[in-house]
């Protein structure tokens, strides 16, 4: 009997994706993370999965470029916008996040095609929350750059990881009361605010 023919590898899909994401923000918000598994109907084991694929597939030795990665689970993506930063001319490539449908996973490529960020950032023409004071700065509302325009000035914070980030910032609580915060997100989407 010849021997079996070794199955062809599952394609990374969009959904495993959104697990990766997922994966990461469970470490801040477990309660979330596990509302979320369940709405996409997938099993803590699906979700560790697509994780160890996903690590595996950005280290192997002959791996695609991260923006060809992206391209191959997301697709084509749904906007691609040109931007400038400093003096260098960048390009923003942004996909539809059905978990989060009023947020996109954008990816932003320098001049050589390299992605330098990547990060959840709002849709165009999804309402914002309005970030007044501490109470508005609820786990998954906001992103990155809302809570830095929200209470300038911002000052970044180095992540505990890459695809962390963090802000300090002055908030005024429901008091009125100026507020040290340090703020952490994930993937650009808030995680945490912890109060100096």
């Amino acid at each position: 009997m010849p021997p079996a023919k070794p199955h062809p590898p599952t394609p990374f899909t969009p959904l495993d994706f959104q697990l990766v994401l997922l994966r990461r923000m469970a470490d801040h918000n477990p309660d979330l993370v596990e509302r979320a598994r369940h709405e996409l109907g997938v099993s803590v084991a699906e979700m560790r999965e697509a994780n160890r694929r996903w690590q595996a597939w950005t280290r192997a030795p002959r791996s695609r470029g991260t923006a060809a990665r992206y391209r191959s689970v997301l697709g084509a993506p749904e906007s691609v916008t040109a931007r400038r930063v400093g003096e260098l001319a960048c390009e923003a490539l942004r996909w539809p996040v059905p978990l989060w449908p009023g947020l996109r996973f954008e990816a932003l490529l320098g001049p050589d095609g390299a992605v330098w960020n990547a990060w959840l950032v709002r849709a165009p023409g999804a309402a914002a929350p309005e970030l007044r004071t501490l109470e508005d700065l609820v786990p998954w509302s906001c992103t990155v750059d809302e809570v830095a325009r929200a209470f300038t000035p911002a000052r970044p914070l180095e992540g505990t990881a890459p695809t962390r980030w963090g802000l300090a910032f002055t908030a005024p609580d429901a008091a009125g009361t100026p507020r040290e915060c340090a703020a952490e997100f994930t993937w650009g989407l808030l995680q945490r605010v912890a109060v100096r």
